[in-house]
């Protein structure tokens, strides 16, 4: 196969927006079609070196299969190693077991599934995940065992019919992606059928320049065509990379933008093109050599920053880490990659053994790590649990985590056959349940809470990035059955509720009515839809309570907490100021002052702040699980110290005392 130059440069310009992306800086909000470019290149390089080899009659699947895990399991288990002492030093058994997991999915070629049922790739959690990025070569190893399979039975039976096999399953692909992405949008941005598209628009590029090259000859072949088609496909992937962001339907149509782009920078450039010569510049080919190992470090060294640090890392920080993500590439591609990759100085004997040995390595440790949970005897430096740590901020379910995810009338979310107190709302009515019961623990609650499902009648929000209504509706219908109960119940007196609410108050969010039309979320909207969920209430002789949230700065505040904590440091780091709150927080406070002139609000914010300084623990206790919500033994204190029970049973005025 002819080397060209221009290849390895296109590598360099999906690499690093990728890189960038994954830091965190904005302007590289489109950098993940990165990935998608990576695709496009390998559907080229592989169909032409399989199709090539069949000519010759010289292709042997064991030498394609034995040259592909040449090129990605040396690499791959350098850094895999690299990470278990950081994992194993600073993770908690939760994320360690997660880690774990992800072990065992990198060497089962899995990730892309183990991802796809764990979390969503947009998710704030995922930039703490080391092994997150494994996903795409999860996707490209499948394409590797199966594709070559395609091709050897496409060439006995049916030769002539292989590009338009490519054709048929591109156009499916993309179709099945452009549905998913609407529907099943974290199946569609991870699984192999609705990314096989993209890999082929390089397979059909690569049958083209073997065997249809000759006839466009006449149409392609002139200069200007290639230099106008190469800057187009250069500026189509800088536009994905500037201008997309997380809330575009990704794998769909959109992103036809970055593919395309690179198809025509594959079929158009060449060593004789403005963009060929720019791309095959040595500083940009350098760079691509890079591309793999520095994909394979970039992630890892990210997460760990970020497990490991306090507070958010500063751009100065993340520039540096990025430097050395390619730093550390070189390394690893001139003593790992390139050795490994020759036979000459590792022998087919002495490959399958280390190939044999780390995957066995590595699915011992994932074992091991899942079936102990995570190793949870490790201690910190400072001699503390892990587990112990770990208890602290634990998902607060209020009654139990079986009353999160829709309508029940389970026992185990009831505290009386006769409850006399509705808890309704989202996981921030939840972690209420805690506080009411410190503060009276024969309190007579029933829980009736839903995740993300705000406690309004008739409207709920379109969860974002990327999701259908079909959640909306869902949302909707948990919250008539709620209502429908209440006007048969004889015994609620009063309802608990409590939200963040600002998926209702942005003006960028969109929310489904009940008949079915969408509208944005806004500040008068939300005031008065809550209004009438509140009078609906009142009408059948139920009192609301609302509860504020927690002040919120967009810190995660648990995380913070464990990490001093497991260090031996002042938990006072982690507390914060009155004019650190987010803006839509301060909205939504605003929002609660004026439903406060005619229902009686609770106001969490001033629990936790005084004089302007907000408190993220109370002793060696947390207020605080996560960015927001209240940890269980936060609950349970600030229940008890501020009388949750008396203040929503109580008058108006005693409850502001």
């Amino acid at each position: 196969m002819k080397y060209r130059a221009e290849i390895d440069g296109l590598r360099a310009l999906a690499i690093v927006p990728v890189v960038l992306f994954h830091a965190g800086f904005e302007i590289f909000s489109g950098g993940f079609v990165g990935v998608d470019v990576f695709f496009v290149i390998s559907g080229y390089l592989i169909t032409t070196i399989i199709l090539q080899e069949k000519d010759k009659d010289t292709f042997s699947l064991s030498n394609f299969y034995e040259r592909r895990a040449r090129r990605i399991l040396p690499a791959l288990f350098l850094v895999m190693f690299a990470s278990l002492p950081l994992a194993w030093l600073w993770l908690l058994p939760s994320e360690m077991q997660d880690f774990s997991q992800s072990l065992f999915a990198v060497i089962t070629f899995s990730s892309n599934i183990y991802f796809w049922n764990d979390i969503s790739y947009w998710g704030t959690a995922n930039a703490l995940k080391p092994m997150l990025h494994t996903w795409s070569l999860a996707v490209e190893e499948q394409y590797y065992v199966l594709f070559p399979l395609f091709l050897m039975l496409m060439w006995k039976f049916r030769k002539r019919w292989i590009l338009a096999s490519f054709l048929v399953l591109a156009v499916l692909s993309l179709l099945l992606a452009q549905w998913g992405a609407y529907h099943k949008p974290h199946a569609t941005f991870f699984l192999l059928p609705t990314r096989a598209w993209e890999l082929a628009i390089g397979a059909a590029i690569a049958f083209y320049f073997l065997y249809r090259k000759h006839e466009t000859r006449w149409i392609l072949a002139h200069k200007s065509i290639n230099e106008a088609m190469g800057v187009l496909g250069f500026l189509m992937i800088g536009y994905a990379v500037y201008v997309f962001d997380k809330n575009v339907p990704f794998p769909s149509v959109y992103a036809l933008v970055p593919t395309l782009g690179a198809g025509f920078i594959i079929l158009f450039s060449s060593s004789e093109t403005w963009v060929g010569k720019v791309l095959g510049s040595k500083m940009l080919v350098g760079v691509g050599l890079l591309s793999y190992s520095a994909y394979l470090w970039h992630q890892p060294l990210f997460a760990f920053a970020r497990q490991y640090s306090v507070h958010p890392l500063s751009d100065t920080l993340l520039l540096s880490l990025s430097l050395a993500a390619f730093i550390l590439s070189y390394f690893s591609w001139r003593f790992v990659e390139a050795p490994f990759r020759q036979r000459g100085r590792v022998s087919q004997k002495k490959f399958v053994l280390f190939a044999i040995a780390g995957t066995l390595f590595f699915g011992c440790i994932g074992l091991a790590g899942h079936y102990t949970q995570g190793f949870p005897n490790r201690v910190t430096s400072s001699g503390q649990s892990l587990i112990d740590l770990e208890e602290k901020v634990n998902a607060n379910h209020g009654l139990s985590g079986t009353c999160d995810d829709g309508f029940t009338l389970s026992p185990d979310c009831r505290t009386s056959d006769a409850p006399e107190i509705v808890v309704w709302g989202d996981s921030y009515a939840m972690h209420l349940v805690k506080g009411i019961l410190a503060s009276n623990p024969d309190a007579k609650i029933i829980q009736m809470t839903k995740n993300t499902c705000g406690p309004f009648f008739d409207i709920a929000p379109i969860k974002l990035p990327r999701y259908s209504k079909q959640w909306a509706r869902q949302c909707i219908a948990f919250n008539d059955q709620v209502y429908a109960w209440l006007q048969s119940s004889e015994t609620i007196k009063y309802a608990v509720i409590s939200s963040p609410f600002q998926k209702y108050l942005s003006h960028n969010q969109d929310i489904l009515l009940k008949n079915g039309e969408l509208t944005k979320g806004s500040y008068d909207f939300t005031l008065q839809t809550f209004h009438e969920s509140l009078s609906k209430l009142t009408a059948i002789g139920i009192t609301p309570i609302i509860f504020t949230p927690p002040p919120a700065t967009g810190f995660n505040f648990g995380q913070c907490l464990t990490r001093v904590d497991s260090r031996g440091g002042d938990l006072d780091q982690c507390n914060f100021t009155v004019k650190d709150l987010s803006k839509l927080q301060v909205e939504t406070y605003k929002f609660l002052s004026a439903i406060g002139k005619d229902y009686k609000v609770i106001d969490l914010k001033n629990m936790i702040c005084a004089d302007e300084k907000c408190v993220s623990h109370l002793g060696s206790s947390y207020i605080y699980r996560d960015s927001g919500h209240l940890a269980v033994e936060g609950s349970q204190l600030l229940g008890k110290q501020y009388d949750f029970y008396h203040a929503i049973t109580g008058s108006v005025q005693d409850a502001k005392k």
